[in-house]
């Protein structure tokens, strides 16, 4: 592969960083505070191969096949292109109902009754995330009878349906689902709908049988748009 055209590949791929970042788009892979990683990052990348570009056709740098590769090697830049692609072609979604599926069992962490903070009056909004942790572990029954709000995707398990948010700690590849088992009449919700939910946990529900699912008797349920930031954190 000649080395201009591996400059333009660079500059593509730090465009592709610099593109996602840019806007809303690069919340569907990483945390908010990834942000300005992926612009110096794609900043650098592109300073980098603009700088050798200018650098080689200054020194007039010939192309010729002493300065090529041969075999499979040549061909091993041209993969920088695949992800330029893909953000631009297929754009990926942030995970969903599909991915809860097939994560099987959420993998349970015993926590200490003390960590759970007292909760304010009133109806309360709470992440899915720190339902699921209350309803499992805190002794002190503080969602007994509580009336909790909680966001999320719809995710199907034949007729019944689950409210599910992804947790991640870094970037997608680390994401782990939570789920609530919704109780009520909610009528036939296409999966990865998003929606916000009122309701209360029923006591005991989040149990090793159930897989620490609780289950949440449904009061009312809103279809919403999908947040610019599907994820918990």
């Amino acid at each position: 592969m000649r080395r201009d055209t591996q400059h333009v590949l660079l500059v593509l791929l730090g465009g592709a960083l610099l593109r996602i970042a840019a806007d809303d788009t690069y919340l569907r892979y990483v945390r908010p505070s990834h942000r300005w990683l992926l612009i110096g990052a794609g900043a650098v990348i592109v300073v980098l191969a603009v700088v050798a570009l200018v650098r080689d056709r200054v020194a007039a740098v010939p192309h010729g096949p002493d300065h090529d590769h041969a075999g499979a090697e040549r061909h091993v830049p041209w993969l920088l292109l695949v992800p330029v692609l893909v953000i631009a072609l297929v754009a990926p979604p942030a995970l969903g109902a599909d991915a809860v599926s097939r994560a099987g069992p959420a993998n349970a962490v015993v926590q200490a009754a003390d960590a759970f903070p007292a909760l304010p009056d009133g109806p309360v909004d709470l992440t899915v995330g720190e339902f699921v942790a209350r309803a499992a572990w805190d002794t002190t029954g503080s969602l007994d009878g509580r009336e909790v709000v909680l966001t999320g995707f719809a995710v199907r398990r034949g007729a019944a349906t689950d409210l599910a948010r992804m947790t991640i700690a870094c970037c997608a590849a680390d994401a782990r689902p939570n789920r609530v088992r919704l109780v009520g009449d909610l009528g036939d919700v296409a999966p990865d709908t998003w929606l916000r939910v009122v309701g209360s946990v029923q006591p005991g529900s989040a149990t090793a049988a159930t897989g620490y699912v609780p289950a949440m008797t449904v009061t009312a349920a809103t279809t919403i748009p999908a947040p610019p930031d599907p994820y918990e954190y």
